[in-house]
């Protein structure tokens, strides 16, 4: 469950960085398109430093477009647009542009800012701008200040950037406290798709993808891998005698049971009903032999019980490996079939049989650490 929450996120980290790249690509072609124009008007209007300025600034964009598109980093790449933005809007601050208009293009900055960062860095770096806009109003004799302002243009400035600042937090942040609503959302229904209900254990749709998935490890390196199928011997009886609530304990306690004996890197399912299968990675079928008899005899020998009532289980399994069969539907169907021997043979039996470790005498501990 942790790994499928973490793949998730990190899938949607990648979805969310693929898309504010695209963001950045338009942006970054508008930008520099309005530099250039602008820069040509101011030019031609006799401000040529400040046009010369604008398209300083439009050639630093391009920069950081080529920048990216050789390095495809994409923290790079927003850092590298947010400094030059920054720059561009102290300039324009501290020059006033052309008519002191300059600060009105200030505005674009918050919604661009916390777009890019999270709510706590677009604070922080709203605040460090907004104190320099203070330091050039409150002192325009500083040697880069080149522009004074009126007493009200200061007051309706920073009552607007304020207000915008605050919305711009308010919508970024439940912008992404949806999206990781939805991300946790999609992440519950597809552990419903892939579990089963009851047992907490993979269902018979995520299991085929484990199988594929080691079919295609065996044909590609010849890692081997076995199944064992198991049936819970005469499950109907014990719902129709102490009934279906007794059943769905006795199968949840198998599956607790089941899990606590096989490896991290086993894949547990419920097969269906009362039938369950145990993928079993780099595993023989001598291996996977041991491993269902082990299973067999501790099923065996654990108290079973429902409201102070000792249930009757045991368990019947078939095992088989990848190296008899040539296929994922071959593979299950000779483990049925041997899970079907094993029941005519009287229950509570592995096929291919090996000897029970209760009842073999001289060689019980080595067939229990085989």
């Amino acid at each position: 469950m942790t790994q499928l929450i973490q793949a998730r996120h990190q899938s949607a980290d990648e979805d969310e960085e693929a898309r504010v790249a695209a963001v950045l690509h338009w942006l970054s072609l508008m930008a520099i398109a309005f530099l250039v124009g602008i820069g040509l008007k101011s030019w031609f209007a006799g401000h040529t430093t400040h046009g010369t300025v604008l398209w300083v600034f439009a050639g630093l964009v391009s920069l950081n477009r080529l920048s990216y598109r050789q390095t495809r980093n994409h923290q790079l790449n927003k850092t590298g647009l947010i400094t030059i933005v920054g720059m561009l809007f102290a300039y324009l601050i501290a020059s006033g542009g052309e008519s002191n208009t300059g600060p009105l293009w200030f505005y674009v900055f918050p919604p661009l800012l916390f777009y890019l960062t999270d709510p706590r860095t677009g604070t922080a770096l709203m605040m460090y701008l907004m104190l320099f806009a203070m330091l050039v109003f409150q002192f325009p004799d500083l040697p880069f200040v080149t522009t004074t302002y009126g007493l009200d243009f200061k007051i309706r400035f920073f009552a607007t950037i304020l207000f915008e600042s605050i919305f711009c937090f308010v919508l970024e942040s439940s912008r992404r406290k949806a999206r990781l609503a939805l991300v946790n959302l999609a992440i519950m229904h597809e552990q419903a798709a892939r579990t089963d209900e009851l047992t907490g254990l993979a269902n018979r749709r995520e299991m085929h993808h484990h199988l594929t998935l080691e079919l295609s490890r065996y044909q590609r390196s010849g890692h081997h891998f076995s199944v064992i199928l198991i049936d819970l011997d005469l499950f109907k009886r014990i719902n129709d005698t102490f009934s279906h609530d007794a059943g769905d304990t006795v199968l949840r306690q198998f599956a607790q049971l089941m899990q606590t004996m096989v490896r991290q890197s086993d894949a547990c399912a419920r097969w269906g009903g009362e039938e369950f299968l145990v993928l079993l990675p780099d595993t023989s079928l001598l291996q996977a032999l041991t491993l269902a008899e082990r299973l067999r005899d501790e099923v065996a020998g654990t108290p079973f019980s429902f409201r102070d009532q000792s249930l009757p289980v045991t368990i019947s399994a078939g095992v088989c490996s990848i190296t008899q069969a040539r296929s994922i539907e071959q593979l299950l169907k000779l483990a049925d079939e041997h899970l079907y021997e094993a029941k005519a043979n009287g229950r509570n039996r592995i096929a291919p049989r090996v000897r029970s470790k209760r009842s073999a005498t001289g060689d019980s501990k080595s067939l229990g650490t085989a």
